[in-house]
């Protein structure tokens, strides 16, 4: 079985399904895959696709793309159990918002290619994976409970909404944890594994969950960096706020789900540690939940 070497010092990262760790060694980074094991497959386009990075890397299709790429890969190897990457490891730095969206846009210009592991209909894949759980039952139970129905019960006039507007590249999970820095005018993006296409503003909508600025500001300078002709600013409004809302009240729902089995009330745990970040960015998001209401 695959172990880390002892001497390798443990980094924090997002424990996905399919990510056994990330480690330091030396000026290297090493990041483990474990291969699913009884579980329905899924095909390479959705989300779940836990060999995504690998194909990634190994096409070395985001290693020039505009606004984002791709960290420096060294060594891949696959062995009966998962994957490890090897990349050379880059000291992170705070990257204010707007740099961050403006480079959001320019991404969104990039050519990908034809591949079958890009992901699609990412905000679409989620929001089936809330309906087979029975949708927003524990928002049910707080005071957006009404505009939380609302927005579930439209669920299906915005996803189709979304779907007709430009599709365009996106990371898919552009948060600070995966934006490690500038490589000139551009941000170093790590964790690939939902890069595909998507609506245009997606990414946005994501990066707007963790930015501080106001969702106005981000968008103006996700605009900028649009190239000419990609999609109008109120293309790039609504693909962000239809996954800034929608994202937002799925998280809170999961947080809370999560701390609603432990006794007690359930309002008394909204400033619990695993719950209060995912409310904070919901507050965040009411303007934008106002406007699709």
């Amino acid at each position: 079985m695959w172990q880390p070497e002892a001497h390798w010092e443990r980094l924090p990262s997002g424990m996905g399904a399919s990510t056994l760790g990330v480690w330091r060694d030396g000026d290297m980074v090493v990041k483990r895959l474990v291969a699913p094991v009884d579980e329905d497959p899924v095909p390479p386009y959705a989300v779940g696709w836990w060999r995504r990075q690998a194909d990634v890397a190994a096409s070395g299709v985001v290693e020039a793309t505009p606004g984002l790429r791709g960290p420096v890969l060294v060594r891949l190897e696959e062995d009966a159990d998962g994957l490890t990457f090897w990349y050379a490891a880059v000291a992170p730095e705070p990257l204010p918002g707007p740099f961050v969206a403006q480079a959001l846009g320019r991404f969104a210009g990039a050519d990908l290619g034809e591949h079958a592991w890009l992901c699609r209909d990412q905000l679409g894949q989620r929001i089936a994976a809330t309906e087979r759980r029975g949708g927003w039952t524990t928002l049910a139970r707080t005071t957006v409970a009404d505009l939380a129905d609302r927005l579930w019960q439209r669920r299906g006039h915005f996803l189709t909404a979304v779907a007709e507007l430009p599709q365009v590249a996106q990371h898919g999970d552009p948060v600070p944890a995966n934006l490690l820095g500038r490589d000139g005018d551009a941000v170093l993006a790590i964790d690939w594994s939902n890069l595909g296409t998507g609506p245009v503003g997606a990414d946005l909508g994501y990066w707007s969950l963790s930015a501080r600025e106001e969702f106005d500001v981000l968008l103006e300078a996700y605009v900028a960096g649009l190239p000419d002709g990609v999609a109008t600013i109120e293309q790039a409004r609504l693909g962000a706020q239809v996954t800034a809302v929608y994202t937002a009240l799925s998280r809170a729902d999961w947080a809370l789900a999560r701390a609603a089995e432990g006794s007690g009330a359930l309002a008394a745990k909204y400033r619990h540690p695993s719950v209060a970040p995912y409310l904070k960015a919901l507050q965040r998001q009411f303007p934008q939940l106002e406007a699709l209401i």
